[in-house]
């Protein structure tokens, strides 16, 4: 019998013989993961939400420069490693060791996290003087309405 459908076997006896979603089992702790490229999914679209959520608050923050990208980088990959090491623990050889799932993903999130710091920003800037700007012209009717009464 072969490596893989002894893991089906396990996932179907550990789960009461139910098929259990990807989703379900990325959120339960220390889950059986069926096969290798399931768990590696869920890695790399974890590692998208982070980038997600870390852009925008950067971009509201705003974070910029080489600090900004060394806090991301450290968030990004820490919380990967805390999640597959300690949430999931799963056997990080069986994936190809601890730096291969730590880099799962890596570059497109950190090209989303660009991307979404670096277009949140300018736009927050914007909106701030779209609103600055709409006070004014306010201002200036609300001022000529009370000069004419």
């Amino acid at each position: 019998m072969t490596s893989s459908s002894k893991r089906k076997e396990e996932v179907h006896a550990v789960n009461g013989g139910l098929k259990q979603s990807t989703w379900s089992k990325a959120i339960s702790c220390k889950a059986v993961w069926g096969e290798k490229d399931e768990f590696l999914d869920v890695v790399y679209w974890f590692r998208q939400i982070i980038a997600i959520i870390l852009g925008v608050i950067w971009g509201v923050a705003p974070l910029k420069g080489f600090l900004g990208i060394a806090i991301f980088c450290v968030i990004n990959a820490g919380v990967l490693y805390l999640y597959f090491s300690s949430f999931q623990q799963v056997d990080e050889e069986e994936y190809g060791g601890t730096w291969e799932l730590t880099k799962e993903g890596f570059m497109t999130s950190f090209a989303l996290f660009l991307v979404d710091t670096f277009w949140l920003f300018p736009a927050i800037l914007c909106l701030n003087r779209c609103f600055v700007e709409a006070q004014k012209i306010i201002k200036k009717l609300f001022s000529a309405i009370e000069h004419k009464l």
